[in-house]
């Protein structure tokens, strides 16, 4: 997630998927090099361009970061408003394609993970654990 320094008056919209399949959440390894959340396991999404809605950039960024195709995403699960940026993530369970590493720029490493493997996992957002954890729990078959 490149956002802008906090403390700036611009707020950058940025929106993210929450890829779910077989009870885990595919994640994406931020390369070190990155300016912003540098080495840390990110949900792939991006900026909002200018007149862009945001179901359609989060389509347009899974397209570009994982080569894979949504129609429509699930709900969006939750906002995160933090200083210099808006971050909406939305449930992503149905797209067509076998998502890759399109993006080798931006993450050096993607990967599906379960929760507990999760745990170890340094995440680029404090709220991603629970966010994840609260999810599968909720789809997990009763």
């Amino acid at each position: 997630m490149d956002a802008v320094a906090p403390g700036t008056a611009e707020a950058h919209e940025i929106v993210a998927a929450l890829l779910v399949r077989d009870g885990r959440v595919l994640l994406c390894h931020r390369s070190a090099g990155r300016r912003w959340y540098p080495d840390v396991w990110d949900f792939p999404g991006g900026h909002v361009e200018d007149g862009e809605s945001p179901i359609k950039a989060l389509a347009r960024e899974l397209e570009e970061e994982l080569g894979i195709l949504i129609q429509q995403p699930g709900p969006e699960l939750v906002r995160v408003v933090e200083p210099g940026f808006v971050l909406r993530i939305w449930l992503v369970e149905k797209w067509g394609g076998d998502p890759v590493n399109a993006s080798p720029a931006e993450h050096d490493h993607i990967g599906w993970f379960d929760v507990a493997q999760i745990a170890d996992l340094p995440l680029a957002h404090s709220g991603y654990l629970a966010l994840i954890r609260d999810t599968l729990a909720r789809l997990a078959p009763l």
